[in-house]
């Protein structure tokens, strides 16, 4: 699937976050650097009136409305796929992942400082994630 939408580009996520009221506005600018840094082809878009990041496809959506602070749902794209048994396998040496479904994950952070904290495990699950995609 091609991704050549408006949507698709980082300036529609900065127009997007320039409306944005949050009360982790910078939290989420942090988690954008991050994930973007994490591998050269992830690239980012608006997805779900949020800002997510993309390789072939999309595998990772802000979670604008989390409890934690801010959040990121890890998924495998807008339409379900089957999961190996037992669901993915990704290791989380850190234990940030909070399984959804069998193959659908939350990360979630307290504020920016807990982010930039497990920056670099967050990146680690990341690489991980995208080659299951």
């Amino acid at each position: 699937m091609p991704h050549d939408s408006r949507h698709d580009t980082s300036d529609a996520v900065d127009a997007l976050m320039a409306g944005l009221k949050h009360p982790h506005h910078d939290g989420i600018q942090t988690l954008r650097r991050i994930v973007m840094a994490a591998h050269p082809a992830i690239r980012e878009g608006v997805k779900w009136k949020a800002p997510s990041w993309r390789t072939h496809e999309y595998f990772a959506t802000t979670h604008l409305r989390s409890k934690q602070g801010l959040g990121v749902i890890l998924h495998r794209g807008a339409k379900v796929k089957a999961a190996p048994a037992g669901g993915l396998a990704v290791a989380d040496p850190e234990g940030l992942l909070t399984w959804l479904a069998p193959d659908r994950a939350l990360v979630e952070f307290r504020d920016r400082q807990d982010l930039e904290a497990k920056g670099p495990a967050l990146q680690g699950l990341l690489r991980a994630w995208i080659r299951l995609l």
